[in-house]
């Protein structure tokens, strides 16, 4: 999740420089112990800001968990409402497969209304500031902050970020500014002695090299968003809140240039570095394409291309160093990129044709899946496209792919080296997928591995007497649906475990009766706070009609004030009811979705795989939840395409409709995976092939794309080597990686945030590998012995993926402490899951 919304940024940058922001502490509301974090912004050397580092107050970090029904530290809802720990999820076996060839992401999960049981709003609490047309909208992509607060923290289109300049900042622009920062840019935390690893790294923000602009913008310059989708969205530049776009940006991830559409309007670049030269090149580089040098001061080489689709040729002139302006009205694109020195031939190649989105699809056919990214496009036909992939799209590139990789290379904020591509689409392949992890433990090695000896049998069998004993309709009846279903979660794993690893069918009858139960507080919609489905209603006038809201907490009576529709999806009440856009970890403002609906998506996958009657009956519910966050197709009127998981960068993203100048991030990889486990998991119940491929297929990207950026082995040659000492990110944000939890920085908290939840496909993303790595950096030679709490449970049973024997001693200690196991999880659990690994 990103960081609280209540943090106001102002980015104070004067044409000569920029100037420190001072430090402030604030406080989350909602939060019992009025935590308060620092919040400090400072000059960066190279020019522009540093976005905020964030501290706890060291005594009022969150302690672990003392008993069996309380949590492992959740995160706290202070730098973003975020969701934290443990979560259960499991994999069913393989059924139906799908015919190869066939598109996987043709056909809607369904085109249903959502059932009558959810409540239905007509507003949201934050208003969809200058979004155009009709839903569903996306909430988790990376162009929202163009929708929130003042629309002027940055986008990030990996390897450029781009921002609205807004007539601020060093360059005084009303239009997009462009930077790029190199990695020797980049600014360090602290190093930790012990392992040589910093504690973070970061980009420095509004630094504007260029900025594509028109005359005709000023004071009451509106931006709006339009064509919003998974991959891209259409920004225009209005000289008023009514007028036609002035200049129209196409912005897609991945960019090779930065593409602004003129109609009419008077091109105006600008810089805040101050131009050196402007100069045009002696030879177009094609019929229909003048071309310009821009250098700047800092002493880099940006190139503008220009292609005039009626009229006359664009033709600048540099009026002072700081601008250079069109002698006239231009018709036409005009593309921006940065030389690192040995790029220019490719641009001149790919000049003139630009990225409008992306379609995706793709086919399973066993163990073998593949995705293909084919770019939409606009321009001079015949030309191709010009794209950046990241390492994780370089590495799974099919070899008609990678010959199109060029040696163009370009260093993006937090995922490496981005490859320049010229191609109209890329195809991955994933040779590995997860389809042989069922609902039980499972190893690289052995593959399936559920059979325990009868001895251990018996020695587990005692525990999961008591704890199915436990009240699961009173511990999930919370105000919380991530508590909600992390509780339905835990139970889940404990009644599967008691039927198909203990081979006890009455005792699992009897808990599966009493989860079935408890399920049906929330599929009737009866919690505390139930679901709402706030529907897209269109707006009633132009919304940048509607006032400007500052950067920060957007209250609910805020917003009742100028309602206008809604996002289009489904939510919890909490924030209706109550004004504190913070309850439930933000979930109102859709944080956290993936992991709060991956708990029920998988209890129901458990109960239906027990019960497939119990499945057809609660189909519909479950659907909705799985179509709020994983919907496939655009035929589906109901909710927007891929709310949390981004093709592009190979997982997803938990924050919402909050405003950051680090743009969008995620901490919990492991709940990320759950998610994506229990999509699989419920394919596979209701026979949905097409969702149990995608599934799969998730998950082998997921693994890839984590290993490269989240989950480090010390011969990770991607992320930041001053960083990856750490093992694992703690918080990866699309502009800094950093090395912590939203709730503290005890080790046992940022390693074991990324454990969560144990479950079969855990082995198939942590690798033993890595498992070891990172258990002889931090945990060995008795130092896991001295953590306390449920983390302890978390760390043992991480541990069985290389030494099973180990962890299941633990766990079948005779003195065993019920502290050690944090609310996500079960003794019974844990030790027939290590059982089964060690072959106990």
């Amino acid at each position: 999740m990103g960081r609280p919304w209540e943090v106001v940024f102002t980015l104070l940058i004067a044409l000569q420089g920029v100037l420190s922001l001072p430090t402030r502490v604030i406080t989350s509301p909602g939060r019992s112990d009025n935590t308060a974090w620092i919040v400090a912004s400072e000059k960066h050397p190279a020019g522009g800001v540093i976005p905020p580092i964030l501290e706890t107050e060291t005594a009022k970090r969150v302690t672990p968990v003392s008993n069996l029904t309380t949590s492992v530290p959740k995160p706290t809802p202070l730098l973003v409402t975020a969701s934290a720990v443990a979560s259960l999820h499991l994999s069913l076996p393989t059924g139906a497969v799908n015919m190869p060839g066939q598109d996987i992401f043709a056909d809607p999960i369904s085109t249903d209304a959502p059932p009558a049981t959810f409540g239905k709003k007509g507003d949201h609490p934050v208003p969809r500031l200058g979004v155009r047309g009709n839903g569903p909208f996306e909430t988790n992509k990376f162009y929202g902050s163009l929708q929130l607060g003042t629309q002027t923290s940055p986008v990030f289109l990996h390897p450029y970020s781009v921002v609205w300049a807004r007539g601020e900042g060093s360059s005084k622009s009303w239009g997009l500014a462009i930077s790029h920062v190199e990695a020797s840019q980049r600014v360090y935390g602290e190093t930790n002695q012990s392992t040589g690893a910093a504690e973070y790294f970061l980009n420095p923000v509004g630094i504007h090299s260029v900025c594509l602009s028109a005359k005709e913008l000023g004071n009451d310059t509106a931006l709006t968003t339009e064509e919003l989708t998974d991959f891209s969205v259409r920004v225009g530049l209005r000289p008023s809140a009514e007028a036609p776009p002035a200049v129209q940006f196409p912005l897609v991830q991945g960019l090779g240039f930065i593409t602004a559409i003129y109609d009419g309007a008077t091109p105006v670049l600008q810089t805040g570095e101050r131009f050196k030269a402007v100069t045009r090149a002696s030879a177009d580089p094609k019929d229909g394409v003048v071309k310009y040098k821009l250098e700047l001061e800092s002493g880099t080489i940006w190139l503008a291309y220009a292609h005039h689709t009626e009229g006359d040729p664009l033709d600048l002139e540099s009026t002072d160093t700081g601008l250079a302006q069109a002698k006239g009205p231009f018709r036409g694109f005009i593309q921006v990129a940065k030389d690192p020195g040995d790029g220019e031939k490719v641009y001149d190649q790919a000049a003139g044709a630009y990225a409008t989105g992306v379609q995706l699809s793709g086919s399973v056919d066993g163990a073998r899946g593949t995705y293909t990214f084919s770019f939409k496009k606009a321009g001079i036909e015949g030309t191709t496209l010009v794209m950046f992939a990241l390492p994780h799209h370089v590495g799974s590139f099919d070899d008609a792919t990678k010959a199109k990789v060029t040696d163009l290379k370009l260093q993006t904020t937090t995922k490496g080296v981005g490859a320049a591509v010229v191609a109209d689409s890329w195809t991955m392949v994933e040779d590995n997928l997860p389809t042989n992890i069922g609902f039980l433990p499972w190893s690289p090695e052995a593959g399936s591995a559920a059979n325990i000896s009868d001895g251990t049998k018996q020695a587990i069998h005692g525990v999961a007497q008591a704890e199915v004993s436990q009240d699961i309709k009173q511990l999930s009846d919370v105000d919380s649906m991530y508590f909600a279903g992390k509780a339905l979660a835990k139970y889940a794993t404990l009644v599967l475990a008691i039927r198909e690893m203990l081979g006890d069918q009455a005792m699992a009858q009897t808990g599966l009766n009493q989860l079935k139960e408890a399920f049906a507080r929330v599929a009737q919609n009866q919690q505390k706070h139930p679901l709402v489905y706030e529907s897209k209603l269109p707006c009633r006038r132009p919304e940048m009609s509607l006032p400007r809201i500052p950067r920060g907490s957007v209250r609910a009576t805020d917003a009742a004030k100028n309602k206008q529709g809604a996002w289009g999806g489904v939510v919890s009440s909490a924030t209706y009811d109550t004004g504190d856009t913070g309850l439930d970890f933000g979930n109102t403002l859709y944080n956290d979705h993936h992991f709060h609906w991956g708990y029920f998506i998988y209890t129901a996958a458990v109960i239906g795989h027990l019960d497939p009657s119990w499945a057809e009956e609660n189909k519909a519910y479950v659907n909705t939840l799985v179509r709020d966050i994983a919907n496939p197709s655009s035929n589906d009127q109901y909710f927007p395409l891929w709310r949390s998981f981004d093709w592009y960068h190979g997982h997803s993203w938990a924050h919402g409709l909050f405003d950051a100048l680090d743009g969008k991030d995620q901490e919990s990889s492991s709940e990320d995976t759950m998610h994506t486990y229990a999509l699989k998991l419920w394919g596979s119940v209701i026979g949905d092939t097409n969702l149990e491929a995608r599934g799969n297929l998730m998950l082998a990207v997921q693994s890839r794309s984590l290993r490269s950026y989240y989950l480090y082995t010390s011969d990770n040659t991607i992320q930041d080597p001053k960083f990856i000492g750490n093992k694992v990110a703690g918080i990866l944000f699309e502009n800094k990686v950093h090395h912590t939890t939203y709730f503290g920085n005890n080790t046992e908290y940022i390693q074991g945030i990324h454990m969560l939840p144990l479950l079969p496909q855990t082995p198939y993303v942590r690798t033993p590998a890595f498992v070891r790595e990172e258990w002889e950096t931090y945990f060995s030679n008795g130092r896991a012995d001295a953590i306390a709490g449920g983390w302890r449970g978390v760390l043992l049973g991480n541990y069985a993926t290389v030494d099973p024997k180990a962890a299941y001693d633990f766990f079948a200690r005779s003195d065993f402490d019920s502290s050690w196991l944090d609310d996500g999880a079960t003794r019974t659990w844990y030790m027939c899951y290590a059982a089964a690994l060690g072959k106990l």
